[in-house]
């Protein structure tokens, strides 16, 4: 079963209500300035209850939670409780329809968040959607135009943009550190998913067999914005055995980890692996190759984000002359002035939940496109099919369309 059908299975459940979650972004923003310069408050409605409760909008001083929606009565409880909120519906179509909201957060199961966002877009409402954007190319065209036809604002919510060590890194690209970054790579080790793949019924979830390539974003979410490029070609592999899993998924996924190989528009590489069976640690990290400066995030064995820098001078190593380099644990600062101070506070996901939690509130008062707008979350989204296509076809080389950005 393609990712299509899958998602209208999901749908289907919605006549009588919402879906309930399974577990499943200048520096900041184009306003940088840690506040927003309207007095306006966004009123907004948070659909599903187990990651949609993991963020802030009741702390931004300029957001209110209007209204809370989750199919299951133990969820949404927990919703009204998180956001002091008591207005709670099940129906998803009762929620974008109070007039009382002005912007909807989607975060429910993967094959919802098109249909949920276009939903709210055409009901006149902003978004912001867990990722990833869309679950098949197709998605992301009926996400792009919906957006363009109904001038509503659309931000993914992709927590590896406003990683604290990714803010030093677009900051430090800004001011061309780096010299040229000719090589980048990224991973997001996920050991032990497998328990999210079962509901608490036993059943499957939406991510029983999800292909890991569907779900690149919190590896290319570092990548592009950094090097500001975008990934146009791909070459990639994928691992997986003979488990239930693996055999029994309606993606017809056959594996359980895979690497890609990109090729970015402005002719360098980037590496991207995303594995959910590996004995490596948890992470989702990064590094980033440059002429001048080079940069390692954090590793899960305990070692420091590692910062190296060509000094002049040589030196001789082995015989042979080569660079000097100075490389020095990096002491990573938390970019807290960039946020209100309600907000400035550790939060999941590196630190990531209180910075998107600014930046589409500020975004919807400021009137503009936020920093993950619909064609970045493209560009993190759709390179990512391409390469699980190319696994499937044992490492074929595609070229990745390029939705382009915002005007």
């Amino acid at each position: 079963m393609n990712a299509n059908i899958n998602r209208r299975t999901f749908v289907s459940n919605l006549t009588s209500g919402a879906v309930a979650l399974s577990v499943a972004p200048a520096v900041l923003g184009k306003s940088q300035k840690g506040k927003s310069s309207s007095d306006k408050t966004v009123k907004i409605g948070i659909v599903g209850g187990r990651f949609g409760a993991q963020f802030y909008w009741h702390e931004h001083p300029h957001c209110k939670v209007t209204a809370v929606c989750d199919i299951r009565q133990d969820r949404l409880d927990h919703l009204k409780n998180t956001y002091h909120c008591d207005v709670g519906y099940k129906n998803f179509k009762d929620l974008i329809a109070d007039k009382n909201v002005d912007a909807v957060g989607v975060f429910t199961p993967a094959p919802l968040h098109v249909y949920m966002g276009v939903e709210a877009m055409k009901a006149g409402k902003h978004v912001i959607s867990a990722v990833p954007a869309c679950s098949d190319e197709e998605e992301g065209v009926e996400l792009l135009e919906t957006v363009k036809k109904t001038g509503m604002i659309y931000m993914m919510a992709e927590t590896s943009y406003y990683h604290r060590e990714i803010i030093s890194c677009r900051k430090w690209a800004a001011e061309k550190r780096f010299g040229q970054i000719f090589y980048s790579e990224a991973e997001y080790h996920h050991d032990g998913l497998i328990a999210l793949m079962f509901e608490e019924n036993g059943l499957p979830s939406w991510r029983h067999g999800f292909p890991p390539m569907h779900y690149p974003t919190h590896c290319t979410g570092m990548i592009v914005p950094v090097i500001g490029e975008r990934l146009v070609e791909v070459t990639a592999t994928g691992w997986g055995d003979d488990h239930e899993v693996l055999r029994t998924n309606l993606y017809k996924n056959p594996f359980w980890s895979e690497t890609a190989m990109f090729k970015t528009s402005g002719g360098n590489s980037a590496r991207v692996a995303v594995y959910w069976k590996v004995a490596s640690g948890g992470t989702e990290r990064s590094q980033f190759y440059g002429t001048e400066m080079s940069y390692y995030m954090p590793r899960p064995d305990g070692t420091p984000g590692i910062i190296a820098e060509r000094e002049k001078g040589m030196l001789s190593r082995n015989q042979y002359r080569e660079a000097k380099v100075k490389m020095a644990p990096f002491e990573q600062p938390d970019h807290y002035e960039l946020l209100p101070k309600p907000l400035r506070h550790p939060s999941g996901h590196g630190g990531s939940h209180t910075f998107l939690t600014h930046e589409f509130v500020t975004a919807v008062l400021e009137k503009r496109q936020p920093t993950v707008d619909i064609y970045e979350a493209l560009a993190y989204t759709i390179p990512g099919f391409y390469a699980h296509r190319s696994a499937l076809e044992g490492g074929t080389t595609l070229k990745i369309p390029d939705f382009g950005r915002a005007a």
